[in-house]
């Protein structure tokens, strides 16, 4: 620390250490003292306002994430080492968290993903960030439109055995799983993924109101970056977009990039759910945080355009460029949330989306010491230092 006392970050040690910033909660100082990887106390501190230079939160959580840094996480092939330099990557953006999401493929393509993952994660130094799994399909609508961009080929009906597979390849590391609630038996095995620990979102679908309703009765509390993977012409009253923002029981996930939605969309699911049933997420495809042009994705080849959009050959969009501190800055600059309000979307709500038990609070004693140290200017996030 400098002999002023202004520098705000200190190398986690074994032991204990303490970090300064200016809190988002309400703008004041705060000083947090980290012993053990976890953290001691948060309270107010003496100094003056305009004597701290930076502000000081939880670390952000993105709960999908295909890849990044021209590193794809849907190939069983993947070295590890390049799944460790695309978590350092995220790091630099304000990510504590991510969960690597597979989407739909083989059997063999997505178990051959899971295991590598798996073994990341106990094996790569950035480890800790990835503990937790997504798997987007393959158990979605078959048609254009809600199925995305992921591969008609391998679209197929819900199964238990199949889900049982996907979480041994993970090592029982699956958290969060998409599905299409219209396929017959999906309730079923809703039911039993929600009993085996799993959060289970509603996506890529085609459903019908009642079919949101039942998938919800059976458990289902999220949406899928909601707004996305759908028909390009629906049903102006009744349609599973309207039905899952009236669901109360359902966080909405949402890319802010301003490509997947535009800021009216933003604005009125924010308002529909309210601000603390929003989860902020990228969807980050694996050409995000790299420079423009041809990258692999599982099954399927993608562009990044120079507007920052990554796209299948036939222009249909494949996951997002985005990273989670931009998407602060997006969703504050289209619907007018605070910055701890924004904040909170993509940190303490995730991880109480994800039933992350270690990173429920905003600073909460207990809590795992992740934060991200960053400048503040009214507008622009710029991440500092992010300590995990």
């Amino acid at each position: 620390m400098r002999a002023d006392g202004k520098a705000k970050i200190l190398g986690v040690t074994k032991s204990s250490t303490k970090h300064r910033g200016l809190s988002p909660l309400d703008s004041k100082p705060v000083e947090i003292e980290v012993v053990d990887g976890r953290i001691a106390s948060a309270a107010p501190c003496e100094a003056a306002e305009d004597s701290i230079e930076r502000w000081i939160a939880p670390g952000l959580i993105d709960v999908q994430v295909n890849g990044f840094a021209g590193v794809d996480y849907n190939s069983p092939d993947t070295p590890l080492d390049e799944i460790d330099r695309s978590i350092e990557v995220q790091r630099a953006t304000g990510v504590t968290r991510l969960f690597p999401t597979v989407i739909t493929g083989s059997n063999e393509n997505i178990r051959g993903s899971l295991k590598n993952l798996a073994k990341a994660a106990r094996e790569c130094a950035g480890a800790s960030s990835i503990q937790h799994f997504h798997v987007e399909g393959p158990w979605i609508a078959a048609e254009d439109g809600p199925r995305g961009a992921h591969p008609v080929e391998h679209v197929r009906a819900p199964s238990i055995e199949e889900f049982k597979q996907f979480q041994d390849a993970a090592e029982g590391r699956i958290r969060l799983l998409t599905i299409a609630p219209e396929w017959e038996g999906s309730a079923a095995v809703i039911e039993h993924m929600v009993e085996a620990g799993v959060v289970v979102s509603i996506g890529h679908t085609a459903a019908t109101d009642q079919q949101v309703r039942d998938a919800v009765a059976a458990g289902a509390k999220m949406s899928t970056h909601l707004g996305n993977g759908a028909h390009s012409m629906i049903q102006r009253h009744h349609n599973y977009i309207t039905e899952q923002m009236a669901a109360d029981e359902l966080v909405a996930g949402l890319i802010v990039d301003g490509i997947h939605l535009p800021p009216s969309f933003v604005k009125v699911a924010v308002r529909a759910k309210q601000p603390e049933r929003i989860v902020l997420v990228t969807d980050a495809a694996p050409p995000a945080g790299s420079t423009p042009g041809n990258y692999h994705f599982g099954h399927i080849e993608v562009i990044l355009a120079e507007d920052q959009s990554v796209r299948l050959p036939n222009g249909r969009l494949a996951g997002s460029a985005l990273s989670m501190d931009r998407g602060v800055e997006n969703l504050m600059r289209f619907t007018g949330l605070t910055l701890e309000q924004a904040w909170r979307t993509g940190s303490t709500q995730a991880a109480a989306a994800m039933h992350m038990e270690d990173r429920l609070g905003f600073f909460q004693v207990g809590d795992a010491a992740e934060l991200t140290v960053f400048d503040f200017d009214g507008e622009s996030v710029t991440v500092r230092e992010t300590i995990c």
